[in-house]
């Protein structure tokens, strides 16, 4: 069953929102400064020091002689993961802005894993009624926006060995039926772009298209996410170019790095 749109619970604690978002950044990028981080957090420097200093006493954190820090020994283990994550965050963040300025609709950065969809950056639009941040959060990848895309960028053997049954074992229904499966991402090949109408949460509409490397393999999906009344389909056209020069600039960009 599709899970409702993610709201902040009712008596949301703003550290506590602050201090995980903080440790997901250390965890992804790789570290930050103080400055850098209350500008991501929107909160006030000391107030970034100050969770910043809650961090590193429980571990969370390290702070090194450069005065950055970085994922401590609790998150050493993602202080390892691929570097190309830590090199999507960064390049993504000028993008996600610009889109959030052009459509004012909060948008995001998405890379699969198996058969997970993680959303590793995201920057929040200004309307009272939004979709929250995902920055952090993994869904299955059949049913978000840029999880789609990325399945559909797999040969169908790589999509069985994702998919294989006695990986879904003990939690049978969770696993999608293929043929169906296949058909959508064909479409999807197609188009060049996907839309998830409350696939993943009720009341969310998606719309998303690839961030592709040198070689034409997808890297990422680029989406922008609204809340389904606010949805026009009159103006699904208009999403899509916007994302695909997004998209573009962004693998410009990936492409000058080293």
């Amino acid at each position: 069953m599709d899970k409702p749109l993610k709201t902040p619970p009712p008596y949301p604690i703003a550290s506590v929102d602050h201090a995980l978002r903080a440790a997901t950044m250390l965890q992804m990028e790789g570290g930050a400064t103080v400055a850098q981080l209350a500008e991501r957090l929107g909160v006030a420097r000391s107030t970034a020091h100050r969770i910043l200093a809650m961090l590193v006493y429980r571990d969370f954190a390290v702070q090194g002689e450069d005065r950055v820090y970085r994922a401590g020994p609790v998150l050493e283990l993602a202080a390892h993961s691929p570097s190309l994550v830590s090199r999507l965050r960064v390049a993504v963040l000028p993008h996600l802005r610009r889109v959030v300025d052009l459509l004012d609709e909060t948008t995001n950065l998405i890379v699969r894993t198996g058969d997970t969809a993680r959303f590793i950056a995201g920057v929040e639009c200004r309307q009272a009624l939004r979709v929250g941040s995902r920055e952090g959060m993994v869904f299955p990848a059949h049913r978000t926006t840029a999880g789609l895309l990325l399945l559909a960028d797999l040969t169908d053997e790589e999509l069985d060995e994702v998919y294989a049954p006695e990986r879904y074992g003990d939690r049978p229904a969770e696993r999608p039926d293929l043929a169906r499966l296949r058909t959508e991402l064909r479409r999807l090949r197609r188009n060049g772009f996907a839309v998830n109408k409350e696939r993943s949460e009720r009341g969310l509409i998606a719309v998303g298209v690839p961030v592709r490397g040198r070689d034409g393999t997808a890297l990422a999906g680029l989406s922008v996410s609204m809340p389904s009344v606010r949805y026009d389909p009159k103006r699904l056209q208009s999403l899509v170019a916007t994302l695909e020069t997004a998209a573009h600039s962004l693998e410009e960009d990936l492409a000058d790095q080293p």
